[in-house]
């Protein structure tokens, strides 16, 4: 800035910046935030080794009708999660079998957490209606995270 800038175009200037800032929406803000943020450093990451509606379309079917269940599979290093969508629910187990929590994550928070049973089996309903992910906590201390996951 300048010498040749007044205290009145310095405060009119202060207040365009600040009103333009007001015109963008907070969730914009929170998704710029959220972008560079790694909130879950200690978490291994999974991916997606299988889904079910991209294998129908690489192998010709003999059935005439199609399975009304979408199967994913998340594979890290330590766990692998397998999923069955099926209306409004998912079933999950987590493999090698183990008790834990699984948080069920969305872009805006913590959606739910449901418990992980014996035989590394956990059911969530509903399924959220945005975009969502898993974090799984198993018995043996592994933090595992899905990538974002659209149904």
């Amino acid at each position: 800035m300048g010498d040749s800038w007044d205290d009145e175009q310095l405060l009119a200037a202060l207040k365009e910046s600040l009103r333009a800032r007001r015109a963008v929406p907070p969730e914009f803000i929170e998704a710029g935030k959220s972008a560079y943020a790694w909130h879950n450093i200690d978490a291994e990451l999974a991916q997606l080794t299988y889904d079910s509606t991209r294998d129908q379309d690489a192998i010709p079917s003999m059935r005439s009708e199609t399975a009304s269940i979408r199967a994913l599979t998340f594979t890290s290093d330590h766990v692998t999660i397998e999923l069955e969508v099926s209306g409004d629910s998912l079933l999950g187990q987590v493999i090698p079998t183990q008790q834990g929590t699984i948080e069920i994550q969305t872009r805006a928070g913590p959606f739910a957490t449901t418990q992980v049973d014996e035989l590394g089996c956990f059911p969530i309903r509903p399924i959220p209606a945005s975009p969502f992910r898993l974090h799984c906590h198993t018995g043996d201390g592994t933090d595992v995270l899905t990538g974002w996951i659209t149904l």
